[in-house]
C-alpha cells in the first residue's frame, strides 16, 4: 500500500493523503481582494486529489504585501471574496482540506510584480514604507525599512490574529504562518536581518520571541478544530545566518505552543537567492527536525516524481510533501501519482471517464504497468 496516499491528521483535521498543494503567490489581487483568477486557481486544485491545498502567502495588513497584486486578509472585502471562493471550491473537492498561509513581507514588501522585474517600487509606482526588525535593506538598491518599535510590533501581532479570525470565518481548515523566505517573521529570526539589541534581538531566544508570540496568539484565537502550522527555514544558506540547529530549537518551541506542523523550506533572506537546485534539497533538514522534535513535518523544494515523494514518506523523512511548480505544470499530478503507486483518489464524477481503469488512453499516455 502506498504511504503517500495514507491518511494523516493535522491536529483535528484529517487529510485523505500526504500530498499538499504548496502556497504559490499569484500576484493577481486587487487591493488584497481575490478575484476570478483565484477562483479558477483554487477550484482546480480543490479537485486535484491533494489532501491539503494551502492558499498563497496572504498579507495580514496592506503594508505586509509583497506587491500591489498580492492577496490580503485585512478587510471585509478580502474576507468576503475568500469565503465565496472556499464555498465554491468545496463543492467539487471531495475530501480535500483547505489552508491559508498568513504572511507579512517585511523589508521585501513594496516590490514590482515578478514579471515586471520584482525589484523595489519606484516613486512613480505608489510605493509604501516597509518595516522590519532593523533598518537594514534587503539588498543593494532597496530602500531601508523602518525598524519596528513596540507599538509597531503590537500592531503587527494584532494583524496576524485578526487575519486568522477572518480565515476561520471564511471557512478554512488550517492556518499556516509564514516564518520563512526572508519575510518579516524570518527577518526577526535571522541574525542577518535582525540587528536589534533589545529584547527582540541578539540571542536566539530573543530573536524567536516575536514569531513565537505570533504563533501563540494565533493558536489561542482559533477554534481547536482548526490546524495551525508554520513554514520555517532550515537554513539561510549564508555564513553567519540561521541554520539547522536553530530550526530544531524553533520547531521544539512551536510544538510546545500547540502548532500542529512545520513546513520546512530554506533561503530567501539574502539576494541573490542562494538555494541549491537539486531534488529534495530540504529533505535532510526536514528529516532531522522531525526526528529530534517529534513534530509533524511537511517538506517543500524540488519534489518532482511520485516515487521520490513516496520514498520521502516511506522512509520517515517527512509526514507530508508539498509541491508547487509541479502543480503549475500538471494540475493532475496527484491523479497520475495514484496510478503509478496503485492508489485511488477522488475524481469529480464528471471526470471519472479519465480514470486509467476505464480509459485505455491513459495507458498510452503514461505507459507504465497498469496496476488498477
Amino acid at each position: 500500500m502506498s504511504e503517500l496516499f495514507a491518511s494523516f491528521k493535522l491536529g483535528q483535521v484529517e487529510l485523505s493523503n500526504r500530498v499538499v498543494v504548496s502556497p504559490m503567490c499569484q500576484y493577481s489581487a486587487d487591493d488584497g481582494v481575490a478575484g476570478d483568477w483565484h477562483m479558477h486557481h483554487l477550484v482546480q486544485y480543490g479537485y486535484s486529489g491533494a489532501g491539503l491545498i494551502t492558499l498563497e502567502a496572504t498579507g495580514v495588513e496592506r503594508r505586509g504585501r509583497i506587491t500591489h497584486g498580492c492577496l490580503g486578509l485585512y478587510s471585509d472585502a478580502c474576507e468576503t471574496a475568500l469565503a465565496c471562493i472556499i464555498r465554491s471550491s468545496r463543492r467539487f473537492a471531495g475530501p480535500a482540506r483547505f489552508g491559508i498561509q498568513l504572511a507579512h513581507a517585511g523589508r521585501k514588501a513594496s516590490a514590482h510584480l515578478p514579471w515586471k522585474g520584482g525589484g523595489p517600487l519606484g516613486p512613480e509606482d505608489d510605493p509604501w514604507q516597509t518595516v522590519a526588525p532593523s533598518a537594514v535593506p534587503f539588498a543593494e538598491g532597496w530602500p531601508a525599512p523602518g525598524a519596528l518599535n513596540e507599538d509597531g510590533i503590537e500592531r503587527t501581532l494584532n494583524a496576524f490574529v485578526d487575519a486568522a479570525k477572518r480565515a476561520a470565518r471564511a471557512g478554512f481548515d488550517a492556518v499556516e504562518i509564514h516564518a520563512a523566505h526572508g519575510y518579516l517573521l524570518h527577518e526577526f529570526l535571522s541574525p542577518i536581518s535582525n540587528r536589534r539589541t533589545d529584547s527582540w534581538g541578539g540571542s536566539l531566544e530573543n530573536r524567536m520571541r516575536f514569531p513565537l508570540a505570533v504563533v501563540s496568539s494565533v493558536r489561542a484565537a482559533l477554534p481547536s478544530g482548526m490546524a495551525v502550522g508554520v513554514r520555517i527555514t532550515g537554513t539561510d544558506w549564508t555564513e553567519g545566518g540561521w541554520g539547522i540547529d536553530d530550526a530544531v530549537v524553533f520547531a521544539r518551541e512551536l510544538k510546545v505552543l500547540g502548532a500542529d506542523y512545520v513546513c520546512v523550506s530554506s533561503g530567501g533572506i539574502t539576494h541573490p537567492l542562494q538555494v541549491p537546485q537539486t531534488q529534495g534539497y530540504n529533505v535532510p533538514m526536514a528529516a532531522r527536525i522531525r526526528k529530534e522534535t517529534g513534530m509533524a513535518t511537511q517538506v517543500v523544494g524540488m519534489i518532482l516524481t511520485p516515487s521520490q515523494a513516496e520514498e520521502i514518506i516511506k522512509s520517515g523523512q517527512a509526514d507530508m510533501v508539498c509541491l508547487a511548480r509541479c502543480f503549475l505544470d500538471d494540475p493532475r499530478w496527484v491523479w497520475h501519482a495514484a496510478e503509478e503507486l496503485n492508489a485511488r483518489v477522488h475524481y469529480p464524477p464528471q471526470y471519472e471517464r479519465a480514470r486509467r481503469s476505464v480509459w485505455p488512453g491513459a495507458g498510452i499516455l503514461r505507459p507504465f504497468k497498469d496496476r488498477e
